[in-house]
């Protein structure tokens, strides 16, 4: 494709063509602005630990301004090898700014605007902490991560990859600035994406290649399942551990070590995956829906599906439903977990309600009422988480400007009399952890008034919250905190510390990239190291006195044109086509046959770690998204 390094060039060739073509590329050139492009393309090879790429804006087109202020979008051509993510870097005379790009698929030229707004600031819709960071588009996503600021004075740009697989190559063909969305669009290859949901311009060795492949596969691996690997109770808990019997699940601490103990009085540590569906096939949805055209009754296509997911997680040691998942615990007799939906007030921010409407613990009350009764007998239920992820709990001071800015509400008139005594970051912080307290509390109350019989699991927290919210989680039965780590050992240590009651982990995965697929938030090599990477996290972690249970993120690899904030990690147990990665699988029936003795210090955790990449040590480089702190 021959590249036009500006555009408008073409205006001068035909301007003797006539003033309707002088018009029409005057007022083009008026509402996007001129465009500047690259002197010529770039080819380069990311490697090492941790591999940048940089240019002066002057390398790229001497004719780029360094002032961006009055431009909208950095729009790129390009084509990368791999699907790994990286980050794209400008710097500037009063600092650097971020934003962190996974592009979809692999090996295929495609346009991506990037919005310059997320480098000057942090986006302010959403509700979690993956919303607010993840934008997606239609050729790539965007992880909106920081540093930020203005772009007054641009100096350079760069690219930087963290732990490069195979030396990756990323080409780019054109640059520009612009004021207008050009749209982010693949400019090849299509269509991109096979009818097993594959990525089309890849090969790797477990690509299906036919229905008659992927029939025999799954047949073949639903036929070696075997159930009996764990000396378990009906609902998964130790035969060799058992105390009294209530006929729902609890907690209890035994010879310093916490554990839940199962209705049948087994001591029971909840191990399981988010985002479960039932039976196999594309996406894990079940292949059992349609046969030859003709629809099949949708009862047995639940009950023949449910049944293979009985089947897998009874072989696999898996004995808990986690979030977000398609199928409710008696379906398949194993436990589950359940998120309270909390009311929506009509004012929020960040996931914040207006926690003073004159109406909010009536609505709580209500929502409560309507969810846990008819849970309350349930003793498959684990327990009520109530929400996940706060995202703002280093934006605390921004958080107050949102209401003070917005609609009015009982929380803005609040505010506003609070604050007229003193504004300070101090008070702003104070304020909103009062609002936070409030919030779990109406939750708390309700859900107890309810549902007496089953446990509270709490608000799921980012890795390494501050201590004041850690704490702020001791009036729940249980802490649950997400570590994107290679082990959770400091941070189960350091919320034990805090709490003195059990941790549980609401989400941990390893990834690696391929399939069309990025690595998600900790890579790992390749799937032979994911194995490992499971065994060394679960049973570090398992050794710790605080520990309970920890749930994999997620059961199916995500979507490889992304879920509905553009992620598309390869971090499922099963892939898009239903089948189940050996690798991960064989590692986890291993640890999970030691587990109960790692837990109750019988025996010592796996100890080999996982390699991250040919050369580098493994240490998550996304932990720091984790970090959540309040402001100073």
């Amino acid at each position: 494709m021959k590249q036009i390094r500006n555009p408008n060039e073409k205006f001068f060739s035909e301007f003797t063509s006539g003033h309707k073509l002088l018009v029409v590329t005057a007022l083009v050139v008026i509402l996007s602005g001129v465009s500047f492009g690259l002197e010529k393309p770039l080819k380069i090879v990311f490697e090492g630990i941790k591999s940048e790429h940089k240019w002066m804006i002057k390398e790229l087109d001497t004719s780029m301004p360094s002032d961006w202020s009055d431009y909208n979008y950095l729009v790129m051509e390009m084509k990368l090898s791999t699907p790994q993510r990286f980050s794209l870097w400008l710097h500037t005379a009063n600092g650097n700014r971020r934003v962190g790009l996974q592009l979809f698929g692999q090996n295929t030229w495609l346009r991506a605007s990037v919005p310059l707004q997320f480098f000057r600031g942090e986006n302010t819709q959403g509700s979690n902490l993956a919303a607010v960071i993840n934008r997606r588009t239609n050729s790539f996503w965007m992880s909106v991560w920081g540093p930020f600021g203005d772009l007054k004075e641009v100096e350079a740009l760069s690219v930087v990859m963290d732990y490069p697989i195979e030396k990756p190559v990323l080409e780019i063909r054109s640059i520009e600035l612009s004021r207008e969305d050009k749209g982010s669009e693949f400019l090849e290859g299509r269509p991109v994406v096979d009818e097993f949901g594959q990525w089309v311009n890849a090969d790797w060795p477990r690509k299906i290649k036919s229905r008659e492949q992927l029939e025999k596969e799954l047949a073949e691996e639903e036929k070696n399942l075997k159930t009996d690997n764990f000396n378990v109770s009906k609902y998964g808990g130790y035969l060799d551990a058992r105390i009294e019997a209530t006929g729902f699940f609890r907690i209890e601490k035994i010879d310093g070590r916490w554990w839940f103990v199962d209705p049948d009085g087994y001591l029971f540590l909840a191990m399981g995956s988010n985002g479960i569906r039932s039976g196999r096939g594309s996406g894990g949805r079940g292949r059992f829906a349609r046969t030859g055209g003709q629809e099949r009754s949708n009862q047995a296509s639940a009950d023949r599906g449910n049944e293979l997911l009985r089947k897998r997680m009874e072989a696999w040691g898996l004995n808990t439903i986690g979030n977000f998942s398609g199928v409710r615990g008696p379906a398949i007799e194993k436990a589950y977990v359940t998120t309270f939906r909390a009311p929506r007030t009509r004012v929020s921010h960040l996931g914040m309600s207006d926690v003073y409407a004159e109406d909010f613990l009536e609505q709580v009350d209500a929502s409560a009422k309507r969810q846990c009764t008819a849970l309350r007998n349930d003793p498959y239920l684990l327990g009520y988480f109530i929400g996940s992820e706060p995202p703002w709990l280093k934006r605390t001071s921004e958080l107050v400007d949102m209401f003070l800015n917005g609609r009015d509400c009982a929380t803005k008139t609040r505010l506003q009399e609070f604050l007229a005594e003193a504004d300070t970051k101090e008070r702003r912080s104070q304020f909103i952890l009062g609002m936070y307290d409030r919030y779990l509390t109406a939750i708390k109350d309700a859900i107890k008034k309810y549902d007496p019989n089953h446990l509270i699991l709490g608000m799921i927290l980012a890795a390494n919250p501050p201590a004041i919210i850690i704490e702020m989680n001791k009036r729940f039965d249980v802490t649950c905190i997400n570590p994107y780590e290679y082990t959770p050992a400091g941070h189960i240590r350091k919320a034990y510390e805090l709490t003195g009651g059990p941790i549980m982990i609401g989400e941990y995965h390893f990834g690696t990239p391929g399939n069309g697929l990025g690595s998600g938030l900790v890579p790992v090599i390749d799937l032979k190291e994911r194995g490992v990477a499971y065994r060394y996290y679960i049973e570090q972690g398992a050794s710790q006195p605080g520990f309970v249970g920890a749930f994999w993120f997620t059961w199916t690899d995500e979507p490889v044109l992304g879920r509905s904030d553009g992620e598309n990690y390869n971090i499922g147990m099963i892939d898009s086509t239903g089948r189940a990665y050996p690798e991960l699988v064989n590692a986890m029936i291993e640890t999970h046959k030691r587990l109960y003795n790692v837990h109750a210090g019988k025996i010592e955790p796996f100890n080999q770690k996982p390699r991250a990449s040919e050369d580098g040590t493994p240490s998550s480089p996304w932990v720091h998204l984790e970090g959540m702190v309040l402001e100073d």
